[in-house]
């Protein structure tokens, strides 16, 4: 399901988080409402990793990464590295990429199959992404603009696209991920979807000031509404039993 909430008054809930299918990463603060709304959707689910990147506050932004993997950007401080190592699963593979452009979470949006990058990264950062990440990378922008990470929010079920993406654009995108893309907006109209809030393939974090149909959006276009792990197996199941009754 889809759940909103606010960090320290803040709806840009993608800067301050980063959440995929095999962990979650939140900033430290004084936000309790902010953790409480994830522990509550997450539950044991995934481990969660309270944390800085850099110094910084915005790991949302400064990373980037998938169920395999996660990418630091250089600045990334040995305590920093060594605290996301020991909280996190020893299979997620976290690595730092010296990157000209270091906000990762800017320039690349990925799933666990597909990743969309910057048109100017490096080569050499490209080819990290796809190994690290296990992904196919393609160099993009999404209604002209070049913050791929910034504009797109991507699961395994869908991708909700800056609001001012043309038609052929979002069919474009949706050959390039093989997944549903609809354009649409987060937190009462913005088109940063990417910063305005964080999906993995069965919940959504949306700011605070997200609307009702817009929610309805999200939910719709990520398929939240059946793909909690638990209704999944419960479907299976109903399934099943029709099939053999």
């Amino acid at each position: 399901m889809a759940t909103r909430t606010q960090f320290e008054n803040s709806n840009e809930i993608g800067v301050f988080s980063k959440l995929t299918n095999s962990y979650c990463l939140v900033t430290l603060g004084a936000s309790e409402n902010f953790y409480s709304a994830f522990e509550q959707e997450l539950g044991d689910s995934i481990p969660m990793a309270h944390t800085t990147i850099a110094g910084t506050r915005i790991i949302g932004r400064m990373t980037a990464g998938n169920r395999r993997g996660l990418l630091v950007p250089t600045q990334t401080t040995d305590q920093e590295l060594q605290h996301l190592r020991n909280t996190l699963p020893d299979e997620i593979r976290i690595q730092r990429v010296e990157e000209r452009l270091s906000a990762l979470g800017n320039v690349v949006c990925c799933n666990d199959y597909v990743a969309l990058v910057h048109p100017d990264v490096d080569r050499e950062t490209e080819e990290i992404i796809s190994d690290v990440l296990g992904v196919e990378v393609f160099r993009t922008t999404i209604s002209g603009n070049v913050l791929v990470g910034s504009y797109c929010s991507l699961s395994n079920q869908g991708a909700l696209v800056h609001a001012q993406t043309s038609v052929q654009d979002q069919e474009e995108l949706s050959s390039l991920l093989q997944v549903p893309v609809v354009a649409g907006t987060v937190n009462r109209g913005s088109a940063v979807v990417g910063a305005g809030m964080v999906v993995n393939d069965y919940v959504a974090v949306t700011g605070l000031d997200t609307t009702a149909p817009e929610l309805s959006v999200i939910e719709s276009i990520f398929r939240l509404h059946d793909a909690h792990p638990d209704s999944i197996s419960k479907n299976l199941r109903d399934t099943l039993i029709e099939t053999y009754s």
